[in-house]
């Protein structure tokens, strides 16, 4: 058998990217709040509001920028006249019960949600939780225990309370680390026996790049985003030791945004680029899985300056209390040269040049079909410790067929592909796997351009770019793909579909 018989199938999602009722039941903003929708060749919005003159207005929102989101006097604030996909998203707050049911049918041992902290803790900081918050969960992990499926919790998933972006510039201060810790242990202790699984920040090196998506940061500098990754350290420490003494059982992990890299050319300074690259996203890991500063990290602040609001205890708990396991999204390979020539491509994060070898879809994403395989193997020989794939996937302007139906044999294609990939590093190369969960099995926003079009379901939700639609929920041709895949444990990854499953359709 290629998988271990408790492997954990199932699909992932982000509740500002899909859990909508962005108020309801005493819910606060959160930093997704205020982000508009864009399109694939436009960029998103951060809307904000002057408090004194009543000014208001917008800023793009560039990934690569590290300056001020919003301009000087103003905060990130919900406008009156402008289209938040956050707001509804595909609307799980009132679909969970329908959504956990077809995650069900398709056999998922396992789901990934985020818990939206403002949902919890309204403004971030307040003294005492927000019940009604509370209670929804519970609601969503009893559906979850009901049908057999193991939740996998994210804290943070891009939505900072709002408040404490505007109070604190978000991770740029200490204090949040004091908060989140308030945060998490509420929860964990609030759902102890329904979540074994937690992670704390998804993705955590987007810091490197989109401090306001990754941590509510709205003035950055180089010295801010390394404070702010130092404070998200401390706190997942932290959790890790509060949720052992909570539950012994209970496992925290780290989450990674990861793809290999290679070089366009043979030339050494290729080499080297890609080498420094890669410490650039892998120091995260270092740090919260590894347990350690490596020194490359360290020098590199030494030359640019950059000291730490740190104590010695911090490092003590780092040590101590790294990551139980390392989670990571891996969607694609990334091409990079110091080179002018070479195509260049686009998609999120995953900007660089052009692999001849390789197909991309509409977004400029790279489809390596060995890319798992070099993955897991990367990290596994770097920190020892067991993995869990929890992104992974592939966008696309999904189409109703004349026979109302979605045909996505595309998506069936890169799965086929990239689960093979992850059998060979399993059953060839012997990594510990844990499981994996396919980024946004029931489709829901793109956090990148804020889309409905670029769609990674194996659930079509109708649903438009506008906000337009009834949110019905219909199955993919992917859906009764994956649900042999998950019945065969991962053996049978042929294109046809069984009987049941056609029957179905």
């Amino acid at each position: 058998m290629a998988f271990d018989k408790n492997f954990l199938w199932g699909g992932a999602t982000a509740a500002n990217q899909y859990e909508g009722g962005y108020l309801d039941g005493g819910k606060g903003l959160s930093t997704s709040d205020v982000l508009t929708a864009g399109a694939h060749d436009k960029r998103r919005r951060v809307t904000w509001k002057n408090p004194t003159t009543g000014e208001t207005g917008s800023t793009s929102f560039d990934f690569l920028k590290s300056q001020r989101v919003v301009p000087e006097g103003t905060v990130p604030a919900v406008l009156n006249d402008e289209y938040y996909p956050s707001h509804v998203a595909t609307d799980f707050y009132h679909h969970y019960k329908e959504d956990i049911g077809l995650m069900a049918e398709m056999g998922f041992k396992a789901f990934r949600l985020s818990i939206n902290w403002a949902r919890i803790f309204p403004n971030g900081d307040d003294a005492e939780p927000n019940e009604e918050g509370l209670a929804f969960y519970d609601h969503v992990f009893d559906e979850c225990q009901k049908h057999g499926i193991e939740p996998l919790v994210t804290l943070s998933h891009y939505e900072t309370p709002l408040a404490l972006a505007i109070n604190y510039n978000g991770w740029a201060s200490r204090r949040l680390i004091d908060f989140f810790v308030k945060y998490a242990t509420t929860v964990m202790t609030r759902y102890k026996g329904k979540v074994k699984y937690w992670l704390t920040f998804n993705e955590i090196n987007v810091m490197e790049m989109a401090p306001f998506m990754g941590g509510g940061v709205i003035a950055s500098s180089p010295q801010i985003k390394a404070q702010a990754a130092h404070n998200q350290f401390v706190a997942s420490a932290k959790v890790v030791k509060a949720a052992h003494e909570i539950d012994p059982t209970m496992q925290v992990g780290q989450m990674l945004a990861y793809g290999p890299l290679y070089a366009y050319t043979a030339d050494p300074a290729d080499q080297l680029l890609v080498m420094e690259q890669m410490q650039a996203s892998m120091f995260y890991a270092d740090v919260q899985t590894g347990g350690h500063y490596p020194q490359y990290r360290l020098k590199k602040y030494e030359r640019e300056g950059i000291k730490l609001d740190d104590t010695p205890e911090d490092y003590k708990l780092l040590e101590k209390y790294s990551a139980d396991f390392l989670s990571f999204s891996c969607y694609g390979s990334n091409v990079v040269t110091t080179h002018e020539d070479g195509d260049k491509t686009s998609g999120n994060f995953m900007m660089g040049i052009k692999n001849p070898y390789l197909k991309t879809n509409a977004w400029g994403w790279a489809i390596d079909p060995d890319v798992l395989r070099l993955a897991l193997n990367t990290l596994y020989d770097r920190y020892h410790k067991p993995l869990w794939i929890v992104e992974n996937g592939i966008g696309w302007d999904d189409q109703i067929s004349a026979d109302g139906k979605i045909h996505d044999s595309y998506r069936i294609e890169y799965l086929q592909q990239n689960l093979n990939s992850m059998r060979d590093a399993v059953t060839i190369d012997g990594v510990d796997l844990m499981g994996y969960t396919m980024w946004g099995c029931i489709d829901l926003v793109s956090a990148g351009t804020g889309e409905m079009k670029k769609r990674y379901g194996f659930v079509y939700v109708d649903r438009d770019d506008n906000g337009n639609g009834t949110l019905d929920r219909t199955p993919k041709d992917s859906f009764y793909w994956y649900k042999k895949v998950i019945a065969s444990n991962g053996e049978d990854l042929t294109d046809s579909l069984n009987a049941e499953s056609v029957a179905a359709k």
